[in-house]
């Protein structure tokens, strides 16, 4: 099985890799963004979210290059990963798919540099001993990984959803964990829903202490129920205390598309949402990066609690 790779980019240059990694985010955000053609952006925002909810326990900025080097890759990992624990193979003549991967080491408690950069630098910090300094995150460093595509040898065991293709319990899961998340839920009948063509909504709590509420609308459609309380967990997650509605019309993309994220990830098709890309018109790339990391670790988080 090949993965499809029309719209891929190559960093086969060691010597500009790091730069090429930075630059090819920021262009793809800014084309995206900016681009005339509404529909075509939406359908390269959905392509990233689907690489997003195949990987989500991966940042966005490395679902970003994922999406830009195989757009259609499905698992990854390192060539010595494949090899020592699936007993597979990178085929020959295959390219590297390059991602960031974080450098853990002694640090020093000041500057946050490891020993030989501290020194560089010129901290001054000496109250404790090197040898004595924890271990944290200094910075990130390219790694190659290679999709399953990639490889061959013995068959990997079937991964099954727990709702392939149908919602199952998910809705009950959902309600279950609605105190993980931060919110009380209620399903209300139909005939008794008061707001009109929403499906949900999210009131948010008007003093300090109190949980938002999230209301949806009941319906024999179990899988869109569920979408629909992810969508307003997202908010609950996400927009607390926003205020504007201009703003909270920019953000009703990311809550929308954290629950596409998270219904992909379900096994449910969540094929018709819609994402208005044009409210981010205008918007700082740093900032429009800001919402993929928000969309990204908001749908992990989620996801984290539901499984």
């Amino acid at each position: 099985m090949m993965a499809s790779r029309e719209t891929s980019v190559s960093f086969s240059e060691s010597d500009t890799r790091r730069d090429e990694m930075h630059s090819t985010i920021d262009e793809w955000i800014d084309d995206l963004v900016n681009a005339t053609d509404a529909a075509r952006a939406s359908e390269e925002f959905l392509a990233w979210l689907d690489v997003q909810s195949r990987f989500h326990d991966y940042s966005a900025r490395n679902t970003m290059l994922i999406h830009q080097q195989f757009p259609g890759a499905t698992m990854v990992a390192g060539y010595r990963t494949w090899q020592q624990e699936f007993d597979r193979q990178v085929k020959q003549g295959e390219s590297a798919i390059w991602i960031w991967a974080p450098i853990i080491t002694t640090r020093c408690p000041a500057c946050e540099n490891a020993p030989s950069y501290h020194e560089q630098i010129a901290c001054e910090y000496a109250e404790t001993p090197v040898s004595e300094w924890e271990s944290g995150l200094v910075g990130f460093r390219p790694v190659s990984v290679f999709d399953v595509s990639q490889t061959e040898g013995e068959e990997l065991p079937e991964v099954e959803y727990e709702a392939t293709g149908e919602a199952g319990d998910l809705v009950e899961r959902l309600c279950d964990v609605a105190h993980q998340v931060g919110a009380s839920v209620e399903i209300v009948a139909d005939a008794e829903w008061e707001y009109g063509r929403a499906n949900g909504i999210c009131h948010y709590p008007e003093r300090v202490g109190e949980k938002p509420l999230v209301e949806v609308r009941d319906r024999e459609n179990r899988a869109d129920l569920a979408r629909t309380i992810v969508h307003e967990y997202a908010h609950v997650r996400l927009h607390v205390g926003v205020e504007g509605a201009v703003e909270r019309a920019k953000r009703e993309v990311e809550a929308e598309a954290v629950a596409y994220v998270v219904a992909r990830a379900c096994g449910l098709d969540a094929s018709g949402s819609a994402f208005y890309l044009a409210s981010w018109t205008g918007e700082e790339t740093a900032v429009i990066r800001e919402r993929f990391d928000r969309i990204s670790t908001t749908a992990g988080s989620l996801l984290d609690v539901i499984e």
